[in-house]
Parts: C-alpha cells; structure tokens; sequence
C-alpha cells in the first residue's frame, strides 16, 4: 500500500485510526462488553501524554516502514526493546537483572549486526540512513509508550477496550492538523483525478491494515495490562523472530 502511495502515509494512519474507531462502536452496538468511554475533559488531560507518544511513534514507524523493505523493518525498528528495558527501568526505579542485560545485549548487538554495510545486499534494498533515524526513534516511541500504558489504566477503569477508544480518538484529531500542514490532501487530490493512479490499493489496504491492526492494538494492550512492557515486548520480539525465520515478515505489533 505503501509503495502504491508513498506520498500519502499520514493519510494511511488517519484511516487506520478511524477504522478502530469506528470498529468499537460497532462493537458496542452488538455486545454489552464494549463499552465506549463518555468524552471527559479531565480524562483527556490525563491520557494526553500517553496519545502523543502513541501518535508520534506511529508517524515514525510509518515514515521507516514506507522507507526500507519489509524484510528489513524488523531491523530498522530492532532497539525496541533495549529500548523499552532502558525506559522502564528509569520510570521505575529498578535495576534488571543480568539475564535481562544480556538478553538486551544480544538484540542490540543483532541490530548493529542487521544495520551494518553487506556488500552482498541489493542497492534496493539498502535502507538509508533517515530511514534507521526514524525506526530508531519509532523503537524509543514505542518503548515509552508501553510503559505509559500501564501507567494510564487506571484512568480508563483499567479496561483495555476504553483506553483503545481514547489512543486511536485522541491520535485521530492530534494527525489531522499534521496532514493539512503536510499538504497531502491536496497530493490525494491529485492522485485522484489522475487516471494512472489505482485507488483500490489505497483503499483496499487502508481497510485492511485498519481491521487487523485494531485487534493487534487490543492484543497489545491486554498483553501489557496482563504482564508488563518489557515482557510484552520480549513476546513480540521472538514472535518476530520466529517469522522471519520461516520467511514471513513479521507484521507491526505497535499499532495504535
């Protein structure tokens, strides 16, 4: 989808967004059990920090996704977790323990491992050095938004599915302003009337990455609430691992 419409990526996450939206009142709709949160200023106030750091964590991972191969986003994002123990510890307090440093130690190494020049890698397949910048700063992102979640539970009853409405709400009207000074509207516009432009792709893949990135959303959530950050990103990483290794591109647990 990316690669259909490289010049509408923030488009692409406003849709996403709306999606979920939209999937928990119908959700709602249809079971007693989705509850749709009453719009509070207080409670907005409070969940302010943790739907920035959400929202500009997606804009990154978005640009280093539509910036290297899909094999390779892996990599480019591969300090997550380093990242979200380093995080955590600090919020915390806490010192890890040695395994945990090793563990670490071992991702940061394999992403130094990953980044490093191959002479046998296709130029195509070269990641530039903007798009390492913001898979680096998506990993820092995402790192401080795990830990903010289990931080903001509590405000939103500690229910998962209210704190989901209030992340893809919240990040839906804090990238609108960004895609009107970015000018993609007017780049939709012109995709649109021009006739080489397939607009399927872009729609079909909206729809698409807005269902399933909305049920990864609540997995990740739950995940969090259940165990914490760091050992929900230990689960996300050897999942990716173990599809990668079976040649499947692990897809983005951070979604929104």
């Amino acid at each position: 989808m990316l690669n259909a419409a490289p010049d509408l990526p923030l488009l692409y996450l406003f849709n996403q967004l709306v999606i979920a939206v939209v999937l928990l009142h119908g959700a709602s709709c249809l079971t007693s059990k989705v509850q749709i949160p009453k719009l509070e200023a207080h409670t907005v106030k409070k969940l302010t920090p943790v739907v920035t750091v959400n929202i500009v964590g997606l804009i990154f991972n978005t640009l280093c996704l539509r910036g290297v191969e899909a094999s390779f986003f892996q990599i480019a994002r591969g300090m997550v977790l380093p990242l979200t123990i380093l995080v955590s510890c600090i919020h915390t307090r806490a010192r890890p323990s040695a395994r945990v440093l090793i563990a670490a130690g071992i991702v940061t190494l394999g992403f130094l491992t990953g980044i490093s020049p191959n002479k046998d890698l296709p130029i195509s397949a070269s990641p530039s050095v903007t798009s390492l910048i913001y898979g680096m700063l998506s990993s820092l992102f995402i790192a401080v938004h795990a830990v903010l979640i289990k931080a903001s539970l509590p405000h939103c009853n500690n229910s998962t599915i209210e704190l989901a409405y209030w992340t893809n709400l919240g990040s839906a009207v804090m990238v609108v302003p960004i895609i009107l000074l970015s000018g993609e509207l007017g780049t939709f516009a012109h995709l649109a009337r021009s006739t080489e432009w397939d607009g399927r792709t872009f729609a079909y893949g909206s729809v698409i990455t807005g269902v399933f990135g909305f049920l990864l959303c609540i997995a990740g959530l739950l995940s969090i609430k259940i165990t914490s950050p760091i050992t929900h990103m230990f689960s996300s990483v050897s999942v990716g691992v173990l599809e990668c290794g079976n040649g499947v591109p692990s897809p983005d647990v951070q979604f929104v």
